[in-house]
């Protein structure tokens, strides 16, 4: 996952945010690796790169957004995304990678997160906001040009922090299946995210999912 900071990041301040975050997704992700909590992503308004092998979504749609966040320093930031979301989905082979950059001495620091090479992740309402996505692609059923409003084959509009026009442009399809995926995203939620046989890392250095 790649990320884009304002300003430098002192490491003090990165220390505050990094460790506690650190300690805290390890036991979030022991929890969602059993299937026990809801799930939601997001990095202090950095972007993050996420790869798989394949993701088989069943009840698609997709629309414009805006999102809001906020850099580590605290600056409000908004970033023009496509809201992709499924009822279910099943994701093999799925990595997930947030570097954060500028730290005193060190230098870079990558936070990577693997699961579902053995036994898919799956999940349910399932969004993800992107602005890039590479994929080979195909949907079944597929409706382009309804109102966001009207998308009714997926969970519908998410809502919480992003701003869309429910008027504005959609697509949806029954399912959609992607393959050979490589997309860098700002938010991921989830009802259910459970990440069989979930890793998770955290070294110095830039090491990217892609």
């Amino acid at each position: 996952m790649e990320s884009q900071v304002r300003g430098g990041t002192r490491w003090k301040r990165f220390a505050v945010v990094m460790v506690p975050s650190v300690a805290a997704t390890a036991c979030i992700g022991v929890a969602l690796a059993q299937g026990a909590l809801a799930a939601s992503f997001s990095v202090s308004g950095q972007s993050f790169k996420v790869t798989a092998d394949k993701l088989v979504g069943q009840g698609f749609e997709q629309y414009g957004a805006l999102d809001n966040g906020y850099t580590l320093s605290g600056d409000q930031t908004v970033h023009p995304v496509a809201v992709s979301g499924f009822n279910s989905a099943e994701i093999t082979n799925m990595c997930q990678s947030v570097v954060t950059p500028n730290i005193p001495v060190l230098g870079s620091v990558s936070l990577v997160l693997k699961a579902g090479a053995d036994k898919p992740v799956e999940a349910s309402q399932l969004y993800i906001d992107l602005d890039d996505l590479s994929a080979d692609a195909t949907f079944k059923n597929i409706d382009i040009g309804v109102a966001a409003k009207d998308a009714a084959k997926g969970p519908g509009m998410k809502g919480g922090k992003e701003q869309a026009n429910p008027f504005g442009f959609a697509q949806q399809a029954d399912s959609a299946t992607l393959t050979g995926v490589k997309q860098t995203a700002w938010a991921t939620t989830a009802g259910t995210f459970k990440l069989s046989g979930l890793h998770m890392s955290v070294q110095a250095g830039t090491h990217e999912c892609y």
